[in-house]
């Protein structure tokens, strides 16, 4: 499990490391083809940043030798809102005064037509944390319904035991997406006061159960803007590469979702500007060359346009955060708001206009026998 090399290292160990990093180290690990996991420190460096342009340069390059010019698509279907949490930065927070919902097996087949319709063929599955109203069950039963339409179906919801996950697998359910939202222990329990989210290392190990249950995909990642991004990249970071040598059939990836203000006033506690978030897509890819790099409709169209090709793989589009927005049923409120608004063709012509293919499929279970 993860937990064992996360607490090998103090987070002002980890803090003063990062920040005490020269540029002498950073011109030598541009001159070297292999890296190692103590690059990690020098990579998120403030020592780097002045390195960024080399950086993006040579993360770009990595991208197209593994991956070619392509860009994956994806789009979220939230089956509900309903949440046990109480965290301080999401719309779902049990304390914010929203329109609830969990949909029906019938609205949510609705919704996933829709999403057909648009062309996508990887779906990802999205709930509040309340088990007792989307219980496992459940979304067992809403993956077998509606497998036959998509190559891939993911689930972001609550953290599972490893018998949960092979149930999910089971039902042809093939990728996990888990964010930790936070690395640092004494703010993880501050924005998490209240629900079964307190409990910091059962979230952290719930990658490894995944890996565990034989899922195809693992996806990780921090939320930006509750502390310090070199830090929080640093954690992620070890934890991807644990995920990489562990689970080593898997795919891995990595997200990068900047907060924004949410309903029931919060706001960001650090800002993570524009340059510090390619900063952190450009190091990720520098040290894990083969993993999923992934950008969400949280960021802003012009931005995302010159973000995917220094190392993105993996992009949503026509994206709705709230249970039944597809369909137009206006039942539920939204968890964020969607900065990219942009249609799924829109989407694919830009990425067409920069000399990238759009993804919409990129395996099938038959062929592999699953």
């Amino acid at each position: 499990m993860f937990t064992k090399i996360f607490d090998r290292y103090a987070p002002d160990q980890v803090k003063e490391r990062i920040y005490n990093a020269g540029t002498g180290d950073m011109k030598n690990i541009l001159e070297r083809e292999h890296l190692y996991d103590e690059d990690i420190f020098t990579l998120l460096s403030p020592a780097a940043d002045s390195y960024l342009e080399e950086m993006a340069g040579l993360a770009s390059r990595i991208t197209r030798m593994r991956f070619g010019n392509i860009i994956q698509l994806y789009t979220p279907l939230y089956i509900s809102n309903e949440c046990v949490n109480s965290c301080l930065y999401c719309g779902f927070n049990k304390n914010n005064t929203i329109r609830r919902v969990t949909l029906t097996m019938d609205q949510i087949e609705h919704e996933a037509d829709i999403i057909y319709k648009r062309g996508f063929r990887h779906v990802l599955l999205l709930t509040g944390e309340h088990k007792a109203r989307v219980p496992v069950s459940m979304l067992a039963e809403v993956a077998k319904r509606i497998h036959s339409r998509f190559a891939s179906v993911s689930i972001e919801v609550y953290p599972m035991e490893t018998d949960e996950y092979t149930q999910m697998a089971a039902s042809g359910i093939d990728g996990l997406t888990l964010y930790q939202e936070t690395y640092d222990k004494a703010i993880y329990s501050h924005v998490h006061p209240a629900g079964r989210k307190r409990d910091f290392y059962f979230r952290l190990e719930g990658p490894d159960r995944g890996g565990l249950a034989g899922l195809r995909k693992i996806g990780i990642g921090a939320l930006l803007g509750l502390s310090d991004w070199r830090v929080e990249g640093f954690y992620t970071a070890l934890h991807a590469l644990h995920l990489t040598r562990t689970y080593w059939k898997t795919q891995i990836q990595v997200s990068f979702p900047r907060l924004r203000e949410a309903p029931g006033g919060f706001n960001p506690f650090t800002q993570v500007l524009d340059r510090d978030l390619v900063h952190l897509i450009c190091a990720f890819r520098m040290l894990l060359p083969d993993a999923g790099l992934v950008l969400s409709t949280r960021e802003p169209a012009n931005l995302r346009d010159n973000l995917f090709p220094l190392g993105i793989t993996m992009m949503s589009a026509g994206s709705s955060t709230e249970p039944g927005g597809y369909s137009g049923l206006d039942v539920a409120d939204y968890q964020f708001h969607v900065e990219d608004g942009r249609s799924p063709e829109e989407m694919a012509r830009v990425i067409q206009s920069r000399g990238f293919e759009p993804v919409w499929k990129d395996w099938d279970r038959d062929i592999l026998g699953h």
